[in-house]
């Protein structure tokens, strides 16, 4: 499926932002479907069937991360939440509900469309394709060999677990919790200095220059992000 003719459904109350993002998505080649509350987001993402859902958090009905956590319920399309909420526990908890990235206003247009190709990317890719790529970072799943470009990777259990995670949600910001619960389990689910522990080994091992990281990028005070292409 082409990017083009893909639905969006936009989830906001203020009409100039929805007005700035039907102009832009639309030249784009998007169709738009829109909504001013809360409950009416939940009823159009029913009714409009979209690819891809913009929710805003501050809506006057009830709370954006209610909007995902229903959505959720039945749907497992992509989910970006636009806020003017800066508060990094507020992102945690949208991202922790089932969004898949977040961005904040005011932002860059040509931000919010990278985001939006990133996740329909994924949306598109196929789910049991066994070998992951992004950039020369290449993971196959079947030997379970870890190479960048022409260098064999030698990675603990828990390495290339952590790795294999990050690799299947390209793009993505991943929460502290998210990455806990996948790689150690729920019982682990505070333990956040297991996984800067096994970053930073990551690091060490994937990346060119690890104090400047390509592949493994830090959203600070929520998780990580490994970089799609």
């Amino acid at each position: 499926m082409t990017e083009k003719g893909l639905r969006i459904l936009v989830v906001d109350d203020e009409p100039q932002i929805r007005k700035l993002l039907h102009v832009s998505l639309h030249a784009y080649g998007y169709h738009l479907g829109q909504a001013s509350t809360g409950e009416e987001g939940i009823q159009q993402a029913a009714a409009f069937k979209p690819d891809l859902a913009i929710v805003d958090l501050g809506l006057p009905d009830i709370d954006g991360k209610t909007v995902i956590q229903q959505i959720r319920e039945w749907s497992t399309m992509p989910i970006i939440i636009l806020t003017a909420r800066d508060q990094e526990q507020e992102k945690i908890a949208a991202l922790d509900a089932g969004a898949d990235d977040y961005i904040t206003k005011p932002f860059a247009m040509g931000e919010l469309m990278a985001r939006i190709r990133v996740c329909l990317r994924r949306t598109t890719a196929h789910d049991n394709e066994p070998v992951l790529t992004c950039g020369e970072l290449t993971v196959d799943l079947l030997q379970r060999r870890v190479t960048v470009g022409e260098r064999e990777i030698k990675l603990t259990p828990t390495e290339y677990e952590l790795i294999k995670y990050m690799m299947q949600h390209a793009g993505r910001v991943l929460t502290h919790k998210q990455i806990l619960k996948a790689v150690w389990g729920n019982a682990y689910d505070e333990d956040t200095h297991y996984i800067r522990i096994y970053i930073s080994q990551l690091r060490r091992k994937i990346e060119q220059d690890p104090a400047q990281p390509r592949y493994i990028v830090t959203e600070s005070g929520i998780g990580y992000r490994l970089m799609g292409r």
